[in-house]
């Protein structure tokens, strides 16, 4: 499958930011920072690993990537060879990035090439959006840019994933709290059943969105993004959320999001406008909020993990 020998493995997944407002488990894009990974075989599992986040990353009991690897060899009926992983990670783990999207992708990846599994892009988006229990951040990880993703039918080995090429530039900020959130709390805030009228606002603006990143209109961003199904129910345990979100259409600022199920904030930039500028008023307006959080400079990249499996 990659070009690199059958000892050795690179990998460089990316950041993930799922939802995009009213795109509930079914969008997501991909950001412009990664987890690193080299594996090399060994005579058993060791873990190096540096970066964001390095003393989880480096744990080797109950590792997210290993075990991953470890469980996809055994239902293929092949052996695990011991790995020594080598990580460099500059993606916040637990705030809504797609940490573990990635880590599981990676174990798949290593799985695959160590095992000789002839697995398809979709066969390895499947595994990863099975085991994540939704497609979007493991599609965008995998492909790249901006995915539109569903899970196949029930039994189903395979993701049904369109991978989009945004037009133009879409400069984005990334506000990172210190505190982490499990996704699993996340979802246990949300209601059993939705109204029509909530329902249909939705589906609305996922098309109108999906309209202006194919389309290059940012302006359509500010009713776009403009959510009924996740993140009314979830503001309370992410404050970043409402206090953000008062900045819209002030100084370059688009709009703002959850990423994925929280607490971190996804900010959309006008490109025309003062990256600076906008990136100041953020800091501005949580400090004067009595809230703080990191400020991540980002913007959508289309090379996604399986990127670096084929140079």
């Amino acid at each position: 499958m990659p070009s690199t020998s059958r000892t050795t493995l690179r990998l460089a997944l990316p950041a993930t930011s799922a939802n995009l407002g009213p795109a509930f488990d079914a969008a997501a894009l991909a950001m412009d920072f990664y987890i690193n990974i080299e594996a090399r075989v060994a005579e058993e599992f060791s873990i190096t690993a540096t970066g964001r986040d390095a003393g989880i990353c480096g744990q080797l009991e109950n590792h997210l990537i290993l075990n991953t690897y470890r469980e996809v060899l055994e239902e293929a009926g092949k052996p695990a060879r011991p790995l020594s992983l080598r990580i460099a990670n500059d993606i916040p783990i637990g705030k809504g990035c797609g940490s573990s999207a990635a880590a599981r992708l990676a174990g798949i990846a290593l799985a695959v090439h160590f095992g000789r599994l002839r697995w398809t892009d979709g066969q390895i988006i499947g595994e990863a959006s099975r085991r994540e229990h939704h497609p979007d951040n493991a599609s965008t990880c995998w492909m790249g840019g901006l995915t539109v993703a569903r899970m196949g039918e029930e039994h189903a080995e395979q993701a049904q994933v369109i991978c989009i090429r945004p037009k133009g530039k879409w400069p984005l900020l990334l506000a990172v709290p210190e505190t982490a959130l499990a996704t699993e709390e996340a979802r246990g805030v949300l209601p059993a059943h939705y109204s029509r009228a909530d329902a249909v606002t939705n589906v609305q603006n996922s098309m109108l969105l999906l309209a202006a990143f194919t389309e290059g209109c940012p302006d359509l961003l500010s009713a776009a993004l403009e959510d009924r199904i996740h993140q009314p129910y979830r503001a309370a345990l992410c404050p970043l959320l409402p206090c953000l979100q008062e900045l819209k259409g002030k100084r370059g600022i688009l709009g703002a999001v959850l990423s994925g199920a929280g607490p971190s904030v996804l900010i959309f930039l006008d490109r025309r406008a003062s990256q600076n500028a906008s990136r100041k008023l953020v800091a501005t307006h949580l400090s004067q909020s009595g809230l703080s959080a990191e400020l991540l400079t980002a913007a959508i990249t289309l090379r996604g993990a399986r990127s670096s499996l084929r140079k």
